[in-house]
């Protein structure tokens, strides 16, 4: 049991460290611009069928638009 005192306080300082980088680091969502983030940017193409979906625009309006953006 000589060994207790010297190894409890490093497995201490272990696990104290383990909860602090879960509790700060791991929930945090990261930047957009940050490699490896997952998502990729909404193109205006994206948000124009969001918006049809939503019943925002009529189908000319949609059309029209989406051809505006072709161009």
């Amino acid at each position: 049991m000589w060994f207790f005192p010297i190894v409890m306080p490093v497995v201490m300082v272990v696990a104290l460290v383990l909860c602090l980088y879960f509790f700060f680091s791991r929930g945090a969502p990261r930047p957009p611009w940050e490699p490896g983030s997952g998502r990729e940017p909404e193109t205006a193409l994206d948000i124009l069928k969001k918006r049809y979906a939503k019943g925002e625009l009529t189908k000319e309006q949609f059309e029209q638009m989406k051809r505006d953006l072709k161009d």
